[in-house]
């Protein structure tokens, strides 16, 4: 056995912080040379006394099985005969202080199933891509006047089978034909690299390379990749760059010492998470995930990232939002430049809860070099403007109107995320105030404003039935639900929505320019009504949407429009087939040509209770 050679160049740049393919060498790999086929392992220790490796293939018994210190920086290496396929491992390693540390492979690219926590050596390579159209499409192409209507997807409670998960197999062959019944154009995952405990979610893991055993091996991930492609899907990660879990076998005190991690505990504690928080300043730290987010894209053909927890990483942790972290900000910039030379269609999307300005401005611009930021700030008003009890909503106006203020500062995701509807929360539906009908009516109309409103949008799996219930993280959805008549109109209401949205470029070409939106009456509280103009990019083409919060239903109701000789209703929310009182405007609405609204025109039409409508113009047919 005999350490292997490394590039001298990549060397530098892992210890710099600038590699971006470290799993190319990191971890293990099964080579080919003259002399026949070996393993290799490379595992990066700065304090380490000694690392040997203990699995499988020696009887988990490290004696002979030494890796040698290739560099003071703390890099070890071994080159071990044969073919170690299949074979379970971990690093064994004696600290300074002599205690020794049973250590999973931070670059392995399979890992056991849990409770067990070994590592697995893995070929990658090999996996049959057939999505070159989809990948071709999406590099020539730009989402931001696209539709893009993401569905947030927690794999294990999706859906169970006899109480058990879906193998990465199932989820293809069940998931996406439902995602593309309802017209989602993308599936979110909550994180799903391995990660020892359930109920985290995938936000407190281990195996940044390793997709979790769970649901199936590394192969079977990259055929759902494939298949959603091969059906004009896109999927994101939920990724975590910010903290990671400090169970014994992953990276907390890796070598004894705080290599990944802060050294100073107030700035290394995640308190709230009960997790650590990556030293994102640290070279090798951010060679690490630099990388990582590189091996996602190449190696799954992942199509973008929902970055978790900014606010966590751009100021420093336990100190509130006072002390911007220059170290982990600078990471943020240099990982979206790297992602970006890699691949410019790729999205990279901040949860970010701070105002921290320019978040999706490119880097040389002075931005922290996102493409796209949930509106928390959005989803946040209009939520408490939506549990509002109807009587008093008109002193929370500004609630629905605050946004536009800054609608087009950033490049925005209006999110309903599972954290809207977990831990006392409670459901999208239970949030609204009323009886039964009113919640439903509130319901559909939330939904209606949301397509309507300026941003992507991201809804989180479950909420398309209409659930009464938060989100059981331990059982699957509800889907006894759509034996009920007003759950399953809802579904079809949603249904008929997304696929509306999808068709109606207004809605979507220009989400981040100011052009794309225009008020008509931003101030009538008193009757809580609505009405605003999207427009697309063609001369002529909008859509009026007016959206009622009351309970009251105004008949001969006077909305100004520009001009045009007369408004179709394409969409109202309190149709009868959805579930609604029926106070729909069947008949075109002719156009008055009068100053109304400081529009060029007027019409007058019924405004449905709790609904939300939408009017395409005609030309050519006179009054």
């Amino acid at each position: 056995m005999n350490a292997m050679m490394l590039s001298d160049y990549d060397v530098f740049l892992f210890h710099e912080g600038s590699l971006q393919q470290a799993y190319q060498f990191m971890g293990s790999h099964v080579r080919k040379d003259s002399r026949g086929t070996y393993t290799e392992f490379c595992v990066w220790a700065p304090n380490a006394r000694s690392v040997s490796l203990a699995g499988s293939f020696n009887d988990w018994k490290s004696t002979g099985y030494e890796l040698q210190k290739w560099n003071r920086e703390g890099l070890w290496a071994v080159r071990v005969d044969g073919d170690l396929t299949g074979e379970t491992y971990k690093y064994e390693i004696t600290t300074l202080s002599g205690e020794r540390k049973l250590k999973s492979d931070p670059y392995g690219f399979a890992s056991e199933k849990r409770p067990q926590t070994a590592s697995i050596v893995y070929e990658l390579e090999g996996f049959q891509w057939s999505d070159e159209e989809w990948l071709e499409k999406r590099s020539s192409s730009s989402i931001y006047d696209k539709p893009m209507f993401i569905y947030e997807v927690h794999a294990g409670t999706w859906k169970k089978k006899d109480g058990k998960f879906l193998s990465y197999k199932e989820l293809a062959r069940e998931l996406i034909p439902y995602v593309k019944e309802h017209g989602f154009t993308h599936i979110e995952l909550l994180p799903v690299t391995e990660h020892p405990f359930d109920r985290s979610w995938g936000y407190q893991s281990t195996g940044y390379y390793s997709p979790t055993s769970r649901y199936g091996e590394p192969h079977e991930l990259m055929g759902f990749i494939d298949e959603c492609h091969r059906n004009d899907i896109g999927v994101i990660l939920d990724w975590v760059p910010g903290h990671f879990c400090k169970d014994a076998h992953g990276l907390y005190q890796f070598d004894g010492s705080f290599a990944y991690e802060y050294g100073e505990e107030r700035d290394r504690e995640n308190y709230t998470w009960g997790t650590a928080n990556f030293d994102l300043g640290k070279g090798e730290v951010r060679s690490f995930l630099i990388s990582n987010a590189r091996f996602w894209m190449e190696m799954y053909h992942i199509d973008g990232f929902r970055i978790d927890a900014v606010a966590n990483i751009i100021y420093w942790a336990n100190q509130g939002q006072q002390s911007p972290n220059e170290g982990a900000i600078g990471f943020l910039k240099k990982l979206n430049q790297a992602v970006f030379e890699y691949d410019s269609s790729i999205l990279m999307i901040a949860e970010d809860s701070t105002d921290w300005p320019q978040v999706t401005s490119p880097v040389h611009y002075g931005g922290l070099g996102f493409n796209y930021k949930w509106n928390m700030g959005w989803m946040n008003d209009v939520l408490d403007y939506m549990e509002t009890p109807p009587e008093k909503r008109k002193d929370v106006h500004s609630l629905m109107t605050f946004s536009l203020l800054y609608a087009f500062s950033e490049n925005y995701v209006l999110p309903f995320s599972h954290d809207e509807v977990v831990h006392g929360k409670k459901s999208l539906l239970d949030k609204m105030p009323g009886d039964y009908w009113q919640k439903f009516a509130q319901y559909r109309l939330l939904l209606g404003f949301m397509c309507a409103h300026p941003g992507k949008k991201l809804l989180f799996m479950g909420s398309e039935l209409a659930p009464f219930s938060e989100w059981k993280d331990l059982e699957e959805l509800d889907w006894h639900l759509m034996n009920y008549d007003f759950h399953h109109k809802f579904n079809s209401y949603f249904k008929d929505l997304v696929h509306l949205y999808k068709g109606a470029e207004a809605l979507y070409e220009l989400d981040h320019q100011s052009g794309g939106f225009e008020w008509i009456d931003v101030n009538n509280s008193e009757q809580q009504i609505f009405s605003f103009i999207r427009r697309g990019k063609k001369e002529n083409d909008h859509l009026v949407v007016i959206c009622n919060f009351s309970p009251i239903v105004y008949h001969g109701y006077k909305v100004g429009v520009p001009h045009a000789d007369s408004y179709r209703e394409i969409w109202n929310s309190d149709a009868g087939k959805y579930g609604g009182s029926d106070q729909v405007n069947p008949a075109p609405l002719s156009v008055h040509h009068e100053t109304y609204h400081g529009k060029a025109g007027s019409v007058v039409m019924t405004i449905p209770p709790y609904g939300a409508v939408y009017l395409k113009p005609d030309y050519g047919r006179g009054e």
